[in-house]
Order: structure tokens, then sequence, then C-alpha cells
């Protein structure tokens, strides 16, 4: 009786779209330069991306946040509130490490994030949104930038920014 009361629950999902694809089947992949500085002690930068609802308080979604993991006694948590923006919007009552939101920090060079897998993204609401992309960096700066992004992606977006300090380029792809 379970088995036939499980199978008839997974068909109810597959006919909904929530098995196997997903609903939201949209590529959005995430390209940003991270820049070498010429300091005399380079540290690689904590970043944090998440999403915004433009008027609204709070992160949307949190998609990616990138700190020192090996610290011992989670130590690299300690310098994740020097990311103020991302801290203040949802940053603080985040549970680190968080599972596909937390990463190691990455070294200098091109850096690409394919959220469309992300399972933030099937709970978000129609609507337009900023994706915020947030760096800082010991004996460094802090940097913000912010793409636009409508969701769900009903036709080919790309859309760009340039850091000027902690990231160089950064580009937001998505199609339908």
């Amino acid at each position: 009786m379970q088995t036939s009361l499980l199978s008839a629950r997974f068909a109810a999902l597959g006919a909904l779209g929530l098995a196997g694809s997903p609903v939201w089947a949209a590529e959005v992949q995430l390209k940003l330069d991270i820049p070498r500085l010429n300091v005399a002690e380079y540290h690689k930068p904590y970043v944090a991306v998440w999403l915004e609802k433009p008027g609204e308080a709070g992160a949307a979604a949190q998609l990616a946040v990138w700190y020192d993991l090996k610290k011992p006694n989670n130590g690299g948590t300690k310098w994740l509130r020097d990311m103020r923006q991302w801290w203040r919007q949802g940053g603080r009552s985040l549970s680190l490490p968080a599972d596909g939101v937390s990463g190691a920090t990455r070294a200098p060079g091109e850096a690409v994030l394919q959220l469309d897998k992300h399972p933030a993204l099937a709970q978000l609401p129609a609507g337009n949104y900023e994706l915020v992309v947030e760096a800082a960096r010991e004996a460094g700066g802090r940097e913000v930038l912010r793409l636009p992004l409508s969701w769900p992606v009903k036709t080919a977006q790309q859309a760009k920014a340039q850091g000027e300090h902690e990231l160089g380029a950064v580009q937001l792809n998505t199609k339908p």
C-alpha cells in the first residue's frame, strides 16, 4: 500500500514538473573576474552572491558565499561581517557552512557559477530582482556590484558590470 502511495506522489510531482527536470528550466550563469592586486601580502577575497527584490528588505535568495573554510573552529566566519551589505541582507542569520551556498575562496582569475540548478531559484516568485555580488579582502577594500535579473527567464538576457578594485568584470547570462 505504501509503495503505491509513494508512486502516486512521484507521479503527481512529475506532472507538476517537480521531479526530473525543473519547472524553472533556464540557464543562469554568472562569470566574475577576481583580479590579482599588486600588494605585498595578497589575500583571496571573501565573496557573497545573493538576490534582492528592489524595495524589499532582506535577501530573496542566498546563492553563494566564499570564505576561508579551513580555519580551525570555523574561524573564517569571523570576517564575513566585512561584507557589510550581504551581512545586513541575511548573511548574519545564515547558518554556515550552508550546503549548496558555502565554498572556499577563489584564486585570481575567472570564476563561473551555474546558478540554474540552485534550489533557491525553485522557490523564487516571479518578478524583477538584482543579483548582488560583494567582495571584501583582508588588508584590502570592499566592493559591491548589482546586475538586473527578471525571473522566470523568458528571453535571453545579458547584464554586465565592471568592478574597480576587489572585483573585475562581472557578467550574468540567462537563457530560457
